[in-house]
C-alpha cells in the first residue's frame, strides 16, 4: 500500500519506468519504497475514455497530493503520456483492514 493502478498504459514500458515511479513517490509520500505497489489495470473502453492513473493511498497535505501528481506527470510526459488523468482516491483507515481488523490512527505510516 499504496497502490498506483495505471489504465490504457503498454505493459513493457510501465515496467521499464516503475522504478523510477516508485522511487520518486516514495520519497514524496514518506513511504518505504517495498510498500509502493504498481498495478496495470485492463479496461475495455466503451466511450472515449483517456489513459488515467487511479492512486489509492491514504490522505496526506494537499501540497503532497499536488508535488505527487506533478512528479508523475513530469516522469510520463517525455513519453507522450502528457494528458493522462491523475487522480487520487483517499482510503481511510478505519476502512482499510488487515487480517480482518481496521487500521489505527497509529498505524498509518503505510
Amino acid at each position: 500500500m499504496p497502490f498506483l493502478r495505471f489504465k490504457g498504459f503498454e505493459k513493457e514500458w510501465l515496467q521499464t519506468v516503475s522504478p523510477v515511479i516508485v522511487k520518486e513517490f516514495a520519497q514524496l509520500a514518506e513511504v518505504a519504497e517495498e510498500k509502493v505497489k504498481i498495478e496495470l489495470l485492463h479496461a475495455e473502453p466503451i466511450t472515449n475514455s483517456p489513459l488515467s492513473l487511479e492512486i489509492l493511498m491514504f490522505e496526506r497535505e494537499q501540497r503532497k497530493h499536488d508535488a505527487i501528481a506533478r512528479a508523475i506527470h513530469d516522469i510520463i510526459s517525455p513519453y507522450g503520456y502528457g494528458n493522462t488523468h491523475i487522480f487520487f482516491i483517499l482510503l481511510s483507515p478505519s476502512l482499510y483492514y488487515k487480517e480482518g481488523l481496521p487500521l489505527t490512527a497509529k498505524s498509518i505510516r503505510e
